[in-house]
């Protein structure tokens, strides 16, 4: 079996404790850096052997860590710090587990992103996580634009180096929306600022760029205002002149998001306005 196991952002008493049943259980842990990783071992007195498991090693590892699964070893797989696989390694080794018919199974905990949605004070009924930026500003506005009208919370990790043009990168293509920065979440510097990108830009900007992990929170697209009577009256008196009543009504409701049978209502009332002046 392979087990996901989360781990500490930041106080290693933080750790879960099924995810401590589950190292000292386990037959081998699979890590990112076993340096990091040996002090949560050593921390609870965890015996387990570490083995590395990154991004540059990952796809030749997939193999002896199956061989070992087939073979009936009980495998966790940890970060270094919040859940594997969440801009960490582990994605190829999972879905080959999968493909294997392999058991696997996972321990939640902590996890920046959430937190760090949880702390924004944005909407949090429907968010997306979209990962880091690109790390150069045309590429980079070029990936912002297609999450442009994406209606929901978009959460972001990105670089203490790269936060000021991101963020002003953010501000030139999603205009003045509300955000906010979390750096540090649940360790001793914890912090997390909030407002528009444009001033959270300059912020940074004339700061410099702030320690440690970034997290980043920005709301979605304000909805579109509604159209005034005098806005529909005037589409409706435009396509009229060359449509039915029915075929105007719906195209005027389509343009304007609008439910069909008022705008049809609306159309006949028009209509007869029309009829009246002509006599």
């Amino acid at each position: 079996m392979l087990t996901l196991v989360s781990t500490p952002i930041g106080n290693l008493s933080d750790m879960p404790p099924r995810g401590i049943t589950a190292l000292q259980e386990a037959d081998l842990v699979l890590c990112e850096d076993t340096r990091v990783t040996r002090k949560l071992t050593t921390r609870f007195g965890i015996e387990t052997r570490l083995m590395a498991l990154h991004d540059h090693n990952e796809q030749r590892m997939v193999e002896g860590v199956l061989k070992r699964l087939h073979e009936g070893q009980k495998i966790a797989l940890v970060s270094d710090a919040g859940m594997p696989l969440i801009s960490d390694p582990g994605y190829r080794l999972v879905r080959a587990v999968i493909d294997a018919g392999l058991p696997l199974t996972g321990i939640p905990g902590p996890n920046a992103a959430l937190l760090a949605l949880q702390l924004s004070g944005l909407p949090s009924d429907r968010f997306l996580f979209a990962g880091f930026p690109p790390s150069k500003t045309t590429a980079r506005k070029k990936w912002l634009a297609m999450l442009d009208s994406v209606p929901a919370t978009l959460i972001f990790y990105e670089s203490p180096n790269r936060l000021a043009a991101s963020l002003a990168d953010m501000s030139a293509v999603f205009g003045p929306r509300t955000a906010a920065v979390s750096r540090e979440l649940t360790k001793q510097y914890e912090e997390t600022k909030r407002g528009r990108l444009d001033a959270l830009a300059a912020h940074y900007d004339e700061r410099g760029a702030p320690k440690g992990e970034i997290c980043l929170c920005v709301a979605g697209p304000l909805p579109p205002e509604a159209p005034s009577e005098a806005d529909v009256d005037a589409a409706l008196g435009q396509v009229l002149q060359s449509l039915s009543v029915r075929e105007a009504a719906a195209e005027v409701a389509k343009r304007f998001n609008l439910p069909k049978r008022s705008v049809y209502q609306r159309a006949i009332i028009l209509q007869k306005r029309e009829s009246t002046k002509e006599e």
